[in-house]
């Protein structure tokens, strides 16, 4: 089962900053999770909300602005150069009521178009990119089937409706939280992989919780505690 740093090692260092991403390499993760959102001139950055403090809108500032003002965001590009080796998933933030929705998708469109560029220059990302936005991630499905893509789902989603609905689009994972489960880890992971999907499972930071979906076959955690987590599955 995977190890992925939620928001890079988000209680050690700033969320979603290199520092946090290069200390999860450093513990021994797997991977990281990080949130992305678009420039004003349509350059992915790394940065939870829609909104930064002491800037504002992202999506109301070019990205050189940004980088002036608020030098510890950086671009998804670079941090996928960071992380070469480990797998990044990559969710793209795209709800309605978020300051800088997007109802034709084009955030899906940029990481798509960046994922190609990069490849065609010689890059060998490995990448989740996932949404709570069902109809974001069908985008990137859309324009590019090689993407692997994950449904982030909330508790609130029976996660067997999820899985059928993310099966049905073509999707590779569901990423449920982990109060989705309710006690039947097994029974959910087992239909997943009947349908050719993978769990990965948020945000769990107890060691029991990630011992009992190692054993319920999960493929992977996302966590802000890396290494708590490593060490329970004797990885530490």
């Amino acid at each position: 089962m995977k190890v992925l740093a939620h928001r890079g090692a988000s209680r050690r260092a700033a969320e979603n900053t290199l520092e946090a991403f290069e200390i999860a390499r450093e513990l021994g993760a797997d991977g990281v999770e990080l949130d992305v959102h678009a420039s004003g001139d349509q350059v992915l950055v790394v940065h939870h909300d829609a909104e930064a403090d002491g800037l504002g809108v992202l999506h109301d500032f070019s990205v050189a602005e940004i980088t002036a003002l608020r030098p510890d965001i950086p671009t998804l590009e670079t941090v996928l150069e960071r992380c070469a080796g480990m797998l990044v998933n990559v969710e793209l933030k795209n709800l309605p009521g978020d300051a800088d929705f997007d109802p034709n998708h084009g955030i899906a469109v940029l990481v798509v178009e960046l994922l190609q560029d990069r490849a065609a220059r010689g890059a060998s990302d490995s990448v989740i990119v996932s949404s709570f936005n069902l109809e974001t991630i069908d985008r990137v499905h859309a324009d590019d089937a090689s993407v692997p893509t994950g449904f982030l789902t909330f508790a609130g989603l029976d996660p067997v409706f999820a899985l059928t609905l993310a099966a049905e689009r073509g999707h590779t994972a569901l990423h449920p939280q982990l109060q989705a489960l309710a006690g039947d880890a097994p029974g959910v992971v087992e239909r997943a992989h009947e349908l050719g999907l993978h769990v990965n499972v948020w945000t769990v930071n107890d060691p029991d919780d990630v011992r009992a979906l190692r054993d319920a076959g999960a493929d992977a955690v996302i966590t802000d505690v890396a290494d708590v987590a490593l060490a329970a599955l004797g990885r530490r």
